[in-house]
């Protein structure tokens, strides 16, 4: 019978008076669990391809060189897998949730910073270009000190938070959070609406009606404002919520399906495949494989 993981909450070595904390070290593998805390985290890691990644319910494979950004709370871990690296080299940076206040972060100057800590509860995995861009500063951060060290650090995030092609990596509704602005009300009040009903079945005409459009002209409208087309959208959603039920119940996976709105199994197993590149099942044995047991 399948049994939920438990997740270790870690407790970080920083202190109040800390602005961050970083480590940098040589390793042979991955040996810590699936885990989160209060704090953010830069994870950058050299020489790990074919390690597994999770953060929150993404599952993915780390390439030789790989930079991501992990929110406050949101679950997430690295694993060998298939990584056969006798070493491999890691540089995680934390700091805490109020490093920056909120009143700083809303100067029109922290505005790119501000978002990209918003869109972090999702978790983001730069780009290999920016990566690569960002490598030797990030490995000279260790070595640097005091006031020197916050800025270099600040002036990193900065880079990052105004670079190209960064993945959102987790689903807005296993986090339970949305802070992207599609700069419409209506979209808003159909995204409101979708992630408050998803589990019914919702057509096409349903959520034109709720815009006061035509459903031509409001497939067009939200394909515009959200990159995707309503149907991958709502199947984001009912998989976001599925991937926790997976995860956080121990319901069966029919009865995972039926509680996520969708109709029959073909269609879910089919949905969740194309969204995680995995089915339900693997997923599930992923989470047992990696998770903890054990609270501390």
């Amino acid at each position: 019978m399948y049994t939920p993981p438990q997740l270790l909450k870690e407790v970080i070595p920083l202190t109040q008076n800390d602005c961050f904390t970083i480590f940098s070290r040589v390793k042979t593998g991955f040996d810590f669990p699936l885990h989160f805390h209060e704090e953010f985290e830069l994870n950058f890691i050299i020489n790990a391809k074919n390690s597994r990644r999770i953060i929150g319910d993404h599952i993915g494979e780390t390439d030789e060189l790989e930079l991501v950004l992990v929110g406050s709370n949101l679950q997430h871990g690295w694993f060998t897998h298939q990584c056969s690296s006798k070493e491999i080299r890691e540089i995680t940076i934390q700091f805490h949730r109020d490093l920056f206040d909120d009143k700083f972060l809303r100067r029109n100057q922290l505005s790119f910073i501000k978002n990209m800590f918003d869109r972090s509860c999702r978790g983001i995995l730069f780009s290999k270009e920016t990566t690569e861009l960002l490598k030797p500063r990030l490995i000279d951060l260790p070595r640097k000190q005091g006031f020197d060290s916050v800025l270099e650090l600040l002036s990193i995030l900065h880079d990052l938070s105004t670079s190209r092609n960064m993945q959102i990596l987790s689903d807005t509704s296993f986090t339970n959070t949305d802070n992207f602005s599609y700069n419409s009300r209506r979209i808003e009040k159909v995204m409101e609406y979708m992630n408050r009903h998803f589990e019914q079945p919702i057509t096409l005409a349903e959520v034109a009606g709720i815009a006061a459009m035509t459903e031509v002209s409001f497939s067009r409208f939200f394909k515009n404002r959200t990159g995707q087309t309503f149907v991958d959208t709502l199947n984001e959603i009912r998989i976001g919520h599925a991937a926790r039920l997976l995860i956080e119940t121990t319901h069966s996976i029919n009865e995972i399906a039926d509680k996520c709105g969708f109709n029959n199994m073909s269609n879910f197993n089919r949905a969740f495949k194309k969204r995680k590149k995995c089915t339900p099942k693997n997923f599930r044995e992923t989470y047992t494989d990696f998770g903890t047991r054990t609270f501390i």
